[in-house]
């Protein structure tokens, strides 16, 4: 006897009711149910119902325009919300921006834990993630904009050593995603290139007595679904919907990719070098710090360029790439599919994840670099009106041995070249990147001073390392100018090593550097 309820997308929207605490889950365009939630949006603006929801996601959701979260994100609709990134959800971010809502920017990596940390029936989640960081309550307390009062974020103190202590979640709905659903509401997630914490947040909201609605691919008889394969057990599951094409694509760049979930042959195909621009400058920069045997992370930006230095040069098999929301070896993607890897060795979840990124497990991390001041303190989070969010930024850089940070020297609009073992600055950029002091703290360098953490800075043009009282100029790239190319854009003068050098030639030939990895 069937014990799941399958639903249309109208008939689960029609289960949101006003003031609910409302889960999504989803990594960008990745195991986003989006069929429900575009009906839920549809229902909001046909009846003005259901309206005053509590969103609540950990990672970024959305395409940057109308998907994911976006279509729950109207005056009204939303009055409040907590996010690990706000990047892909620009309704949402003016909503906060014009104080119509109130929220949180918390790290991606602790939410995916106080889910699960809630559905235990903790009182919260303490964690050293955030200290220093704008999410400290000393500094803002991840507070997203004036209007939110509320404090979810409270220092504490354990055995003399200062942590976080993060308020439990509280909610009674979640809308999530999978594959396959059998007729007691098991779900598989075989086609789905992650797993992120749908467990942990079915959990919770079943013990909080909420409701949890799947969409699903297809459905079949009960007892033909691998038990092991079973992702979201069905005595969490209340309701599923199914559907398929556009509504249910693996992301939102790709309708299915088999090599996300391992399927297909790989093949060695000749790889097309990328273009030598800016961006192939610094990872190339950075990849000649890659140790044999690392495991890595990759951030968005520049450095998912890296991944395409290391097959050009043959030695990405040297390496365990890793991303934040699960997988583990093979290639990380990049743009609307960032998060899935072709050909991983496995996929754990996301609080797994980030389980092991806090205990130290990231032997090199490469993330952006966004604005920088003279402390060494970094802001990816906040610029303006623009509330991109901290993300697993926080989470990442806190803990990796070794952190560089990847990006070009000056922001905007401008015209680099390199060629023949030098760089060319033809047209500058705009917006000058290394300030006085930065919007918002998302990288405490004190923080990571008083963990005697590596830190390097890597432009196409410079080479920064974060020193006792700020950051050390350690190399230029041939070609440039060190007063007119590069103080000159700075709002403080850097530390400049006695040994200033200069950054290897062969980074700067459109040809293989030859690249080997030390161990």
């Amino acid at each position: 006897m069937s014990k799941v309820t399958q639903l249309t997308c109208q008939q689960a929207a029609e289960l949101i009711q006003d003031e609910d605490k409302v889960i999504l889950g989803g990594f960008i365009g990745a195991v986003v149910p989006e069929a429900i939630e575009e009906a839920v949006g549809e229902r909001f603006l046909t009846t003005g119902h259901p309206k005053n929801l509590e969103l609540i996601f950990a990672a970024g959701q959305g395409d940057g325009k109308s998907k994911a979260n976006n279509h729950l994100s109207y005056e009204g609709m939303v009055k409040s919300a907590i996010g690990g990134h706000w990047g892909l959800i620009p309704r949402l971010q003016k909503l906060a921006n014009d104080e119509k809502i109130t929220g949180f920017n918390l790290p991606q990596g602790v939410l995916c834990q106080l889910f699960r940390d809630s559905a235990a029936g903790k009182p919260g989640c303490i964690s050293h993630i955030g200290l220093g960081t704008f999410v400290d309550p000393r500094v803002e307390g991840g507070r997203i904009n004036n209007s939110t009062k509320e404090e979810r974020v409270h220092l504490t103190e354990v055995a003399g050593k200062e942590y976080l202590f993060f308020s439990r979640i509280d909610a009674n709905v979640a809308l999530l995603r999978g594959t396959t659903a059998d007729e007691n509401g098991n779900i598989s997630m075989e086609d789905e290139c992650l797993i992120l914490e749908n467990l942990a947040a079915a959990q919770l909201v079943r013990n909080q007595g909420g409701k949890v609605i799947v969409q699903v691919k297809k459905v079949v008889p009960t007892g033909t679904l691998d038990p092991q394969s079973v992702r979201i057990p069905g005595i969490f599951v209340d309701a599923i919907v199914v559907t398929d094409g556009q509504n249910h694509m693996q992301t939102f760049a790709e309708e299915m990719n088999a090599s996300y979930v391992g399927r297909g042959v790989q093949t060695s195909d000749q790889v097309i070098p990328r273009k030598l621009d800016a961006k192939k400058v610094i990872a190339r920069r950075a990849a000649m710090e890659l140790k044999k045997g690392a495991i890595i992370n990759y951030g968005i930006g520049a450095p998912e360029v890296i991944a395409e230095v290391t097959d050009e040069e043959g030695v990405s098999d040297q390496l365990i790439a890793t991303v934040e929301p699960g997988a583990i070896g093979g290639t990380p993607a990049g743009g609307l599919s960032f998060g899935a890897s072709a050909f991983p060795e496995a996929i754990i979840t996301q609080d797994q994840m980030f389980d092991f990124y806090d205990g130290g497990g990231l032997d090199q991390a490469f993330l952006g670099l966004a604005e920088t001041d003279q402390k060494g303190d970094l802001n990816v989070s906040k610029f303006g009106p623009k509330i991109a969010g901290c993300g697993g930024f926080i989470d990442i850089t806190q803990n990796a041995k070794q952190v560089f940070f990847c990006g070009t020297f000056t922001a905007g609009r401008s015209k680099i070249i390199a060629e023949e073992g030098e760089l060319k600055i033809i047209e500058e950029g705009t917006i000058d990147k290394f300030i006085e002091s930065v919007q918002q703290i998302t990288f405490s360098s004190d923080t990571a001073r008083a963990n005697n953490k590596s830190v390097m800075y890597i432009t196409e043009r410079a080479v920064f390392s974060l020193s006792d009282e700020t950051i050390e100029l350690t190399e230029i790239a041939p070609g440039v100018d060190l007063e007119k190319d590069i103080l000159s854009h700075m709002a403080f003068k850097p530390a400049i090593s006695r040994d200033l050098k200069m950054m290897d030639s062969r980074i700067f030939w459109d040809t293989p550097m030859g690249l080997e990895l030390s161990n």
